[in-house]
C-alpha cells in the first residue's frame, strides 16, 4: 500500500489536505470517503488502508476548518455548513478520478447529507452510508436525547459566546466545529426530518435530493443513539428517486454506536461495503471529464 499526501483546492480554492491510499497491483476501483462532523481524516484510515489491500484507491480528505484544513484559529472563521459538500467534497470528487477506475462514495453521518448537495453527484457509481439520520433529538433514546438538548441549548450557546466557536474538543466529542456549522446543525436539528422541514431551506433541499438517483445502501447500528434507524429512515426519504436500501445492524459482541463503524474489530461491515461496490455496473468513464492533482509520498508499507 502506498500512501500520498494531497494538496486539494476546493472549488472556490480554500486549501485542504487529503490523503490518498492507492494499492500496490493495479487499481481496481476508487473509493472517497465524506466523513462526519467533526471527525478528522485520520480516523478513516484503518477502512482506507483495507479497502486498498483489496485493489481500492481510497482518498480521505479533511472539510474546512477541520483537522489539517483548519485554519489557525476557528474565531471569525465563515462558512455554511453544506460547503463542506457543495465546495469541498465535490474537488474531492473531481480529484479522485482514476480514467479507467469506477468511482465509490462511503459517508459516515454527515456524509449521507453532503451526498445530496454534492453538484457533481453523477461521477459516483454508488453510495454506502454508515450513521446517518435526521439529526433530532426525539429520535434518540431518552438519556441520548436530553445530552443532545442540553448540548444545543446550554453548552453550545455558553461555549460560542465565550470561544467564537463551538469548543467539541474540551467535551471529548470531536474536533472543534466553527459557529456557523454549530447554528446550522443545531437549528436543523430541531425538526423530525432535519433541513427537509426548515421553512426556509427546505424546497431547496428537496430539489437537491430529488436529482439523485444513484443506488445506495444506508446502515444504521441499533445501539447507534445519534442515528439509530428510525433517525436514518426519516432523512433518507429525501432521496426520493434514489433505491437505496437501509440495513440494520445489530451487534452481537461490544457495541457499534455512531463511531463503530470505522473502528478496529468492523472489518466484516467493510468487506460488505466493498463486495457491493465490486457488484455495481460502473459508469461510462469516456463521458467524464478529468482533472489532476497533486501528490507528494508520505510512506510505503
Amino acid at each position: 500500500m502506498i500512501l500520498h499526501s494531497i494538496s486539494l483546492p476546493a472549488l472556490d480554492g480554500y486549501p485542504l489536505r487529503a490523503r490518498l491510499y492507492e494499492p500496490e497491483g493495479g487499481v481496481r476501483a476508487q473509493v472517497l470517503v465524506a466523513g462526519a462532523t467533526g471527525v478528522p481524516q485520520g480516523f478513516y484510515r484503518r477502512f482506507a488502508q483495507y479497502a486498498a489491500e483489496r485493489g481500492f484507491a481510497v482518498m480521505t480528505f479533511d472539510y474546512r476548518g477541520i483537522g489539517e484544513s483548519a485554519p489557525a484559529s476557528l474565531r471569525g472563521f465563515h462558512l455554511d455548513y453544506l460547503d463542506w459538500s457543495r465546495l469541498d467534497l465535490a474537488a474531492a470528487v473531481q480529484a479522485h478520478d482514476h480514467p479507467e477506475a469506477p468511482l465509490y462514495l462511503v459517508g459516515h453521518s454527515f456524509g449521507g447529507h453532503a451526498f445530496g448537495v454534492l453538484p457533481n453527484y453523477d461521477r459516483v457509481a454508488a453510495f454506502y452510508t454508515f450513521a446517518t439520520g435526521a439529526g433530532w433529538a426525539g429520535w434518540m433514546p431518552p438519556l441520548e436525547r436530553l445530552r443532545v438538548r442540553l448540548m444545543w441549548n446550554v453548552l453550545g450557546p455558553l461555549m460560542t459566546a465565550w470561544k467564537g466557536y463551538l469548543n467539541w474538543s474540551l467535551l471529548g466529542m470531536g474536533e472543534d466545529l466553527p459557529l456557523n456549522v454549530y447554528r446550522q446543525w443545531r437549528a436543523w436539528g430541531r425538526y423530525p426530518r432535519y433541513f427537509f422541514d426548515d421553512p426556509q431551506r427546505g424546497e431547496e433541499m428537496a430539489r437537491l435530493f430529488e436529482r439523485v438517483q444513484t443506488p445506495m445502501i444506508a446502515a444504521n447500528a441499533t445501539d447507534d443513539a445519534w442515528a439509530p434507524p428510525a433517525s436514518r429512515d426519516a432523512f433518507m426519504q429525501g432521496y426520493s428517486r434514489a433505491p437505496w436500501l437501509g440495513v440494520d445492524i445489530h451487534p452481537e459482541e461490544g457495541q457499534i454506536g455512531h463511531m463503530g463503524y470505522f473502528r478496529a474489530g468492523a472489518e466484516p461491515l467493510w468487506d460488505e461495503v466493498l463486495t457491493w461496490f465490486e457488484s455495481q455496473r460502473p459508469p461510462d468513464r469516456r463521458r467524464l471529464h478529468r482533472a489532476p492533482r497533486s501528490l507528494s509520498p508520505i510512506v510505503r508499507s
